[in-house]
């Protein structure tokens, strides 16, 4: 049992901070998403990557959310990136920092 427990423990600990960075990849890239019509502004990537993060996680997650509209290669991109502490020990502990974006391409009005 000595160490079967903190096996277990620390596999549950991975997968939680996989899960984590995850939804917190996914909310970031369908924040993107939403940034990228023609008539949307950074602020909606913002707020829908907070809502998606807040539907699943703790509200703390989303708390640094930014985006923004960036050219990369020559294209006009929407840029959006999460920054989050997960803690290391279970629910408690020293945190994890966890840094996750996610970009998808601006339309423009030809």
């Amino acid at each position: 049992m000595l160490l079967l427990v903190p096996l277990v423990l620390g596999i549950v600990q991975v997968g939680l901070v996989l899960h984590v960075r995850n939804t917190l990849t996914a909310a970031a890239s369908d924040g993107a998403r939403a940034g990228a019509p023609v008539d949307a502004r950074p602020v909606d990537a913002e707020t829908r990557t907070r809502e998606l993060i807040r539907g699943v996680l703790a509200d703390q997650y989303a708390d640094r959310v930014s985006a923004r509209n960036v050219v990369r290669a020559g294209v006009w991109t929407v840029e959006v990136d999460v920054r989050a502490d997960v803690p290391a020990l279970g629910l408690f502990g020293p945190a994890v920092p966890l840094a996750v974006d996610g970009h998808a391409v601006k339309e423009v009005v030809p």
